[in-house]
């Protein structure tokens, strides 16, 4: 049994039990002094700093570098060492430590994600990494509790840092995804929507399946293009509200909102559109994903995603690896490589890949603008019942994405498909 002690921090110990308590058990006491000194050997390695609640600095940056303050450099160790990475998003939602500009510090650990750890003891890692609990496996039992855990959580939440198309993936902006020059997210938002509902070649008449409605933009504007559309989501919030914007825009008659899983579903469609949804699927569910859209295109049709990837070597490496991110914002999700959806189609349907667009920085910049406008909420928040461990949660989570993108460790794709065989 793990023991643990009162946390000096002001987190609610009701709500977040977790985080409240320190690790004290054997486990943490052994693990601590090794997680302090592998962090402070990885900080003397990287272009920032450490400033230590007693004035000391160390890190290999200068003045201009991405600054942490270790607040309880013990309770840090403590959570480092008992939970690993989990542990220091665990120590940012309890105020262990901070930062001025989470998302440059955040970057810099991403870049050299791969060599943070001794390779001497990278070996060890499928001993001491937690492994995802079978609980969270996207069965078919298991998926519905998994989105809404997330999803559910409020659409008034959702309504508060996302733009007027309520769009939760990533935007594809007019200049590039690096240049700031003001163009308000919800035109690069409908931008997005445009260019996967052309590659899907959705036209007048056109039967597009979605699998992953969000908050129901894809499916309105290809209503809007004369198309019929069926949308499918486990998440009751989504198709409340999902529901509620078509009716608004006038096209309930053309667009069926449907809480059903993917696997479930029936019939034929000249065009398939999922957008990041594949991310929580698993992998182990991934041929079944792509096996389903095969099943349910019609001949000549076409299909597109987007969809968040990472590196294949990481991807194999950390497959099998409970994460912060899993705990906190997408149990049972994961990320594919380029490479395994290659595999997949290949090895699973009669499916091929026939275009790609990359747009990484494109999403960092998505991130960026959704955690200033999180920011700005924060008393809108608090009065929909969220409290401040919840804030730097979710302002955690949105930074770790955003540096994954910047430091091109993490990146989006817009991917279409058809059948082999088909002209």
């Amino acid at each position: 049994m793990t023991t643990v002690v009162r946390s000096k921090s002001d987190v609610d110990i009701q709500n977040w039990p977790g985080i409240a308590f320190v690790p004290a058990g054997t486990k943490a006491k052994i693990a601590a002094p090794v997680a302090d000194f592998l962090f402070r050997r990885a900080v003397g390695t990287l272009p920032l700093r450490a400033r230590f609640a007693d004035g000391s600095v160390i890190g290999g940056g200068g003045p201009e570098s991405p600054v942490l303050h270790i607040v309880r450099p013990a309770d840090l160790a403590a959570r480092v060492g008992q939970s690993g990475l989990i542990g220091f998003g665990e120590a940012y939602m309890a105020g262990d430590w901070d930062a001025e500009d989470l998302t440059a510090v955040l970057e810099v650990f991403a870049t050299r994600m791969a060599t943070l750890i001794p390779k001497s003891l990278q070996r060890l890692r499928g001993l001491y990494v937690p492994k995802p609990p079978r609980a969270e496996r996207n069965t078919t039992d298991n998926t519905r509790s998994n989105i809404s855990r997330h999803y559910d959580l409020s659409n008034d939440l959702f309504e508060l840092f996302l733009d007027e198309t309520m769009t939760y993936s990533s935007a594809l902006f007019a200049s590039g995804g690096t240049r700031e020059d003001g163009e308000p997210l919800a035109e690069a938002q409908r931008r997005k929507i445009d260019r996967l509902l052309d590659r899907a070649r959705v036209e007048e008449g056109s039967r597009v399946l979605e699998i992953g409605t969000g908050w129901g933009e894809l499916a309105i504007r290809a209503a809007a293009r004369g198309a019929t559309v069926r949308s499918v989501t486990l998440s009751t919030e989504q198709q409340e509200l999902a529901s509620k914007r078509i009716a608004d825009a006038g096209y309930s008659e053309r667009v069926q909102v449907d809480l059903l899983d993917y696997r479930m579903v029936d019939g034929n469609y000249d065009a398939v559109v999922s957008v990041e949804m594949i991310e929580a699927v698993g992998h182990e569910y991934w041929g079944e994903y792509f096996r389903t859209i095969d099943r349910v295109l019609a001949p000549g049709g076409r299909v597109a995603i987007q969809a968040i990837t990472m590196p294949h070597d990481r991807m194999l490496a950390t497959r099998n690896t409970y994460t912060w991110v899993h705990k906190y914002i997408f149990p049972g999700g994961f990320l594919p490589s380029l490479r395994a959806i290659d595999e997949v189609t290949e090895n699973h349907t009669t499916l091929r890949v026939r275009e790609r667009l990359s747009m990484g920085d494109h999403y960092a910049r998505t991130l960026r603008r959704w955690d200033e406008e999180f920011a700005a909420r924060h008393a809108e928040t608090a009065q929909l019942g969220f409290d401040r461990t919840f804030d730097r949660m979710w302002h955690f989570y949105l930074c770790y994405s955003e540096a994954g993108f910047r430091s091109g460790y993490l990146d989006v794709q817009q991917i279409v498909l058809d059948r082999r065989g088909d002209r």
